[in-house]
């Protein structure tokens, strides 16, 4: 997925309001930018770390740049905007890149699904099959290991519970973590900030629920999936 344009870098001031955040920039100005993260963004929004942010060249919009990558440390870097995550895995599976999800003849978005009032971010289709796919936006790494969630969410139980009815009804399903963070070697459910999460993630996968994790390449350019990462249910 490229960017318009090359990223702007600037340093983090500080994030508040869930969605605004202010950044000083090359020149020493200051600029007020939409954070688009609902999580709480732990590790990932330390004021004084580089940020890079992208243009939307539109003068109208209130706040015209999007808070899209930070430093997170030891060289590494974390990709915050969350709306990024369902384009890279779709990008992903179009592309052929990943192949335990390739072969399907159709690819829908955001379709309708269960009975919880759920959207399934890709459901892929083939001829008497359909497999549905969920995606996370993982960007909370704490040494090598990336977590999820970030922040307790009942919202994301709530997935699990559909997978695992999609399941029991005799369709395959997926969790898949879009992993944006470069320094992190496996993927694990964050049980020391939601263990509720953590287990519901156990049981679903128990019952049939794929767990997937793929970890992007991240650059001023582009982001890019690129590789699979162990996922540890243990």
């Amino acid at each position: 997925m490229k960017f318009d344009a090359p990223l702007i870098q600037g340093v983090l001031i500080k994030r508040y309001k869930r969605f605004l955040a202010d950044i000083t920039l090359a020149d020493g100005s200051e600029l007020t930018v939409h954070c688009p993260n609902t999580g709480s963004m732990k590790n990932c929004a330390e004021p004084g770390s580089a940020v890079w942010l992208s243009d939307s060249g539109n003068p109208k919009r209130k706040y015209r740049h999007t808070w899209e990558m930070v430093s997170v440390g030891d060289g590494a870097v974390a990709g915050i905007n969350t709306g990024r995550a369902n384009g890279l895995v779709k990008e992903a599976i179009l592309s052929g890149r990943i192949a335990e999800l390739a072969g399907y003849d159709n690819l829908r978005s955001e379709v309708k699904y269960g009975d919880e009032n759920s959207r399934i971010d890709l459901l892929l289709e083939r001829a008497g099959e359909q497999c549905y796919v969920e995606v996370k936006s993982l960007t909370l790494g704490e040494g090598e290991v990336g977590y999820f969630p970030d922040a307790v969410t009942e919202r994301g139980r709530k997935h699990l519970r559909e997978l695992e009815a999609m399941v029991g009804q005799g369709h395959r399903a997926v969790l898949f973590f879009c992993v944006q963070h470069s320094g992190v070697k496996m993927a694990k459910p964050a049980d020391h900030i939601d263990p509720k999460y953590g287990q519901a993630l156990r049981q679903a996968h128990a019952a049939g629920v794929e767990v997937m994790a793929w970890q992007c390449d991240l650059s001023e350019a582009e982001i890019t999936i690129a590789r699979a990462l162990p996922v540890d249910l243990s």
